[in-house]
């Protein structure tokens, strides 16, 4: 299945080019609405400052974009996925610290997203005060266009529990008239004042961050241009390789025209200033502007369904590699890979019209926006030269080389971007909120698993045969369950054998111990069984990929089906008689979970990390739904966690008392 899907994403067509247009280049494409602006402000205009702005923002896209994610970044493909994650599940095996900057990049991914659907949306939203008769109206920052605004944005999350699938085939179209637009306006513009041409001289790049009073600051307006360069990496799995690097020669084309464009009709406008104009609009004709602006507007609402939809992807694969609490995720539709989390979808929209009503207008959010991406940026290169190194073999001099050279760039974006903190001071509690829950799950549940005991199985296999055949005992189920942790299969949890035998035992026809291994590729479904004995003791090993929500029951009755099928496996008739009535057999899963005992002395560290994980457990969603059990097949037993227990205990017996 992981072959076919990487031939399908492999072919170029006309559909597939159209798909990738439509789906990856939303954040990135709108960018023109606000980043060549938010360069000039309302500073004088002069050559050194819009030639200079079109340099830096033409050679950011040349490296950070062309060739950092065109280029490097899309060789790091996990059988055909990208995004962090994927990229941290092909580099894990080669250094254990890499946790931290993968839970980093993912970290502020997240949290600068919530900002992309309302700067994009309120940027288009606000051109319509350009239009005669609404001038007075639509005024940015005033309540109708606020209100505006919101309403889009409400409307879109709340359709996202219904899925893409049919507005999702307009995207393409649209997206491919919006570039077009992007070029005839730029190209126009340029027709008619081509000096601007030489701004794509980095010399001018140069004079605008050297010589320019405070330029280098300037570099966090410039790095709007590229905010969505990290969507073309994490969307590789729905596009391809091939496909992104094509559309990219023509999406880079229709925005640097457009931003050259830009820059030629400020230098022959008359007025000192801008004057709260945007350039993007300026140079739309008079006649087209109404079209533009509703062009402009889908785009934005692609550009935010891009982001959302890549936040309910981000959040999934951080469950499954075990970096966010179990929580609940639907599949709206049969497009593979579409997945709608409630939870994520709820908390995106309560900060998206957070922002809104906090910044009010497209020009202020421009302030904050893009500080965090910056961080994302610098965790990816990070993973890549290690991914360039250990994977690829790259020479190391080499690797070195481009990592110091990304390493440069983004600091300098960061730096730059560091100014923007007093903006966005309501961001870092969010921020912080979700670094927290990753750390606290990821390394909670370390501790967790390193107080799992294993012991042999074989050496149990003997009693617990007994226990099967012993009909003074009575019988728990026909198929008694266990989920392990155990990845050798001669293997099994301590806290397993005392739940078969402990306090009542639990007597069964069969034993079964199913073991659900994460794979490192992102599509894998396979499983394989071991025998321990015949009809009596099964292990099965069921391989899934990070990116596949887990239906462990639904798996578990399909190998049963097969067992039987290729007559490896005798359906016990029940001896009670009920097989008459319902032959279907007894199946029962047994589910075993741990909770904080009250014995244990904990340091500050290891208390506030423990307890912190089981809220967060009790939060989250429970057991049987995680790995897809039905209710009615589970029990639930709860077995006390002893991580520091308590030595000292100062109790004493009274002497008698006559």
């Amino acid at each position: 299945m992981e072959k076919l899907n990487n031939d399908i994403n492999s072919k170029v067509t006309a559909a597939s080019l159209l798909v990738a247009l439509g789906i990856i280049y939303g954040d990135i494409g709108t960018s023109p609405l606000y980043a060549l602006r938010a360069v000039i402000g309302e500073r004088p205009i002069e050559p050194i400052l819009v030639y200079g702005g079109v340099s830096c923002i033409f050679w950011t896209l040349v490296l950070q974009t062309s060739i950092k994610y065109i280029w490097l970044t899309l060789k790091a493909d996990n059988e055909g996925e990208g995004g962090i994650f994927s990229l941290y599940a092909l580099v894990r095996r080669y250094g254990k610290k890499l946790v931290i900057p993968t839970i980093l990049g993912a970290t502020t991914l997240l949290a600068d997203g919530i900002i992309t659907p309302p700067i994009s949306v309120a940027s288009a939203i606000e051109g319509l005060g350009m239009v005669k008769g609404l001038e007075n109206l639509i005024v940015p920052g005033n309540g109708l266009s606020i209100g505006i605004v919101v309403c889009i944005l409400s409307i879109l999350f709340f359709f996202q529990r219904f899925g893409t699938q049919i507005i999702g085939k307009f995207f393409g179209p649209i997206m491919t008239v919006w570039f077009t637009m992007l070029l005839v306006v730029g190209i126009s513009q340029i027709i008619h004042f081509p000096d601007v041409l030489k701004a794509l001289s980095p010399y001018y790049a140069y004079e605008l961050l050297v010589i320019y009073p405070h330029g280098f600051w300037l570099l966090g307006a410039v790095f709007l241009c590229t905010t969505g360069a990290e969507a073309l990496y994490s969307d590789l799995g729905h596009c391809g390789i091939k496909n992104i690097r094509i559309t990219w020669i023509f999406v880079k084309t229709s925005l640097v025209a457009c931003y050259l464009g830009q820059a030629a009709w400020m230098m022959h406008q008359e007025q000192f200033t801008l004057n709260g104009r945007n350039p993007f609009y300026e140079t739309i004709p008079d006649w087209f502007l109404l079209p533009s602006i509703g062009i402009a507007t889908a785009a934005t609402i692609i550009a935010s369904q891009a982001l959302i939809s890549g936040s309910f992807t981000l959040i999934s694969e951080a469950i499954n590699l075990n970096f966010w609490p179990r929580v609940t995720v639907k599949q709206p539709t049969e497009t593979k890979g579409q997945i709608y989390i409630p939870s994520v979808n709820s908390i995106l929209w309560f900060g998206c019209v957070l922002m809104i009503l906090y910044f009010k207008e497209s020009g202020h959010m421009e302030a904050a926006y893009g500080f965090s991406i910056t961080i994302t940026m610098m965790m990816t290169t990070l993973l890549l030269s290690y991914f360039l190194f250990y994977k690829l073999k790259w020479n190391r001099f080499l690797v070195f080389g481009l990592l110091l050279l990304f390493a440069t760039v983004e600091t300098s974006f960061f730096i730059a971007n560091v100014a923007k903190i007093k903006e966005r001071w309501m961001f870092l509690f969010f921020e912080l909120f979700i670094f927290s829950v990753m750390y606290v799950w990821y390394y909670a549940r370390k501790i967790n698993n390193r107080f799992t005991k294993f012991t042999d199985l074989g050496k149990h296999a003997p009693l617990i045969k007994e226990l099967g055949e012993d009909n003074a005992i009575p019988k728990f189920s026909t198929h008694l369950i266990y989920l392990t942790k155990a990845n050798n299969r001669h293997e099994i949890e301590e806290k397993i054998i005392r739940s078969i035998f402990a306090k009542k035992p639990k007597r069964a026809d069969v034993y079964w111990f199913l073991h659900i291994n994460r794979t490192e590729h992102p599509y894998t479904l396979s499983y394989d069984v071991s025998e321990l004995i015949d009809d009596k003791l099964i292990r099965i090993n069921i391989n899934v990929g990070f990116r596949i929500q887990p239906r462990t029951e639904l798996y578990f009755k399909k190998v049963v089906q097969d067992l039987v099928a290729s007559k490896e496996l005798k359906l016990h008739i029940r001896p009670d008689g009920s097989s008459k009535y319902n032959n279907e057999p007894d199946f029962k899963f047994v589910v075993i979970e741990k909770f904080l005992s009250v014995e244990n002395e904990f340091a500050l560290k290891e208390g506030l990390l423990l307890n912190s994980y089981f809220f967060l457990k009790r939060m989250g969603q429970s057991d049987e739904k995680a790995f897809g059990l039905d209710k009615s097949d589970v029990a639930i037993e709860q077995v006390p966690l002893i991580y520091q227990p308590s030595n000292n205990i100062p109790i004493k017996r009274n002497s008698d008392v006559s």
